[in-house]
């Protein structure tokens, strides 16, 4: 059954790139959360769409729920010149051999998020919102949800979406209720494919080396990230030496700045124990730090970032601190999830890069570092040097493991190192080859933990190489610390 709105729902002059997909065929490439969530509203346009995927599981499983024709991602790119418009999930890469085909064939192409910021211009599904984006390296799904929660207490119908989990086009189309504020997580990956995106405000939290492979390095990653800073305010974490540096960087909007510290006049901060407003007020107090969690270094700076962008849209210092005392951390942050024989088990999956692994490596005073995954062409060289004296040993996993290794063995030469690799073991009661990895991980390190050390999961990689996506990897974690207690071990 075709979900396709009437023609009246569109506007009665809708503008000229959103009315010549009436009728036209239309590409979509991929089949995952975001580029399903791309076939209704294109179908409430009158488009006729084609899904593509590499995965043909689940392109057929796709093709069965949303009665959609499909094609090879091969046969896409011969038949591309067929097609008025593509439409990509965010983690296809311009030189896929789909979008290298439409780039060279004049085939227009927007990422997800282009599509939905289009959308919402038009009014296609009623009054434009107010878009209040966050990207950075890390931090950014605390920061987005601590914003919606903010958001909520000063009594705007908003709520988180992106790259958080909820696609935007799904939140435009929400009717009851129907949201008047957008809280949007974006990657450096959307950000890419969303070039006319220009939000009511938008916040760089911190930049270090991600997805260098994806974006050829450095400067890519930064220019997209960038690209959150184009609308009416910039909000720009001060403490990170890459994005402070983009306040003087042409075409940013106005800047806002937050800091740890005291902050100066345009800026948000700490000081004496509270929150400090002097960018949207001369001298405003919006919370104290008691009342953010998580708490840490890590959660103050999400908490001020999520607050300047509301305060972008006239929330109230009290609906602040509201938001902020309301708000509950997303599992795979660093949790704690047991305590065995005196040591305590952390999962922090969710540090999926060495920035994000650092903190928490940081947090804890004995180590035993569970890490490893898809680097994805970020060094651990600088994090090993920094937190070497801390580590207890590390136990490694995953495709990448050897680069950790050698990082380890360059700086850390003193702390024990073992590599964890897919294989039978009489302990472990997993069949499945990751959750038997981790549950041996896990039994490895308690081995080598005394009582009052963390084992700590901070893999500082990506999860994709054995995972189905961090959250998979969180819980096979916890569900092996648990394994852990029920057997009495160590």
């Amino acid at each position: 059954m075709m979900d396709t709105a009437p023609a009246g729902d569109l506007p009665e002059n809708p503008p000229e790139d959103l009315a010549r997909l009436r009728g036209a065929r239309v590409l979509v490439t991929g089949a995952g959360i975001s580029g399903r969530a791309l076939i209704a509203p294109l179908r409430d346009l009158g488009a006729d769409v084609t899904l593509t995927d590499g995965n043909a599981d689940a392109l057929a499983a796709t093709a069965r729920e949303h009665d959609v024709a499909t094609v090879s991602p091969d046969d896409a790119a011969r038949a591309i010149s067929g097609y008025a418009q593509v439409v990509t999930s965010p983690g296809w890469r311009p030189d896929s051999p789909v979008l290298s085909a439409a780039a060279g064939a004049g085939v227009p192409i927007w990422g997800d998020v282009e599509f939905a910021w289009r959308l919402d211009r038009s009014g296609v599904y009623g009054p434009a919102r107010d878009w209040l984006v966050v990207t950075g390296t890390n931090g950014k799904t605390t920061t987005t949800s601590m914003l919606e929660s903010i958001l909520r207490a000063g009594g705007i119908s908003a709520v988180a979406c992106g790259n958080i989990g909820l696609p935007v086009t799904d939140a435009l189309r929400a009717e009851s209720p129907a949201y008047t504020a957008l809280a949007v997580e974006l990657s450096s990956f959307q950000l890419f494919w969303a070039p006319s995106v220009h939000p009511t405000a938008g916040a760089v939290l911190n930049i270090a080396e991600d997805h260098l492979d994806w974006h050829g390095g450095m400067d890519g990653y930064v220019e997209a990230k960038a690209q959150a800073l184009t609308g009416g305010v910039g909000v720009l974490g001060l403490d990170d030496p890459v994005a402070a540096s983009l306040r003087d960087r042409p075409g940013i909007a106005r800047t806002v700045g937050f800091r740890l510290g005291v902050p100066g006049a345009g800026e948000l901060g700490v000081e004496n124990g509270t929150l400090v407003d002097r960018a949207f007020a001369t001298d405003e107090t919006l919370a104290d730090v008691a009342d953010v969690t998580p708490s840490g270094p890590a959660g103050v700076m999400d908490a001020l970032a999520a607050a300047a962008l509301a305060r972008t849209v006239g929330v109230s210092a009290d609906a602040v601190r509201d938001g902020l005392r309301s708000y509950q951390v997303g599992p795979h942050r660093a949790a704690t999830v047991g305590q065995v024989a005196g040591v305590t088990y952390v999962d922090d999956s969710k540090a999926t890069n060495p920035h994000a692994a650092r903190t928490s490596l940081l947090a804890h005073p004995r180590v035993v570092w569970i890490a490893g995954g898809l680097l994805k062409g970020a060094s651990v060289d600088e994090l090993v040097v920094e937190v070497a004296d801390r580590l207890v040993a590390a136990v490694l996993f995953g495709r990448d493991a050897g680069q950790i290794a050698d990082a380890l063995a360059r700086h850390a030469p003193q702390v024990p190192v073992r590599r964890v690799e897919p294989g039978h073991d009489e302990n472990v009661k997993s069949t499945d080859a990751p959750d038997a990895v981790m549950a041996r991980a896990v039994r490895v390190a308690a081995d080598a933990a005394e009582p009052g050390d963390t084992v700590l999961l901070a893999p500082a990689a990506a999860s994709l190489d054995m995972f189905t996506d961090y959250g998979h990897r969180g819980r096979s974690f916890v569900a092996a610390v648990d394994a852990l207690a029920d057997d009495g071990a160590p």
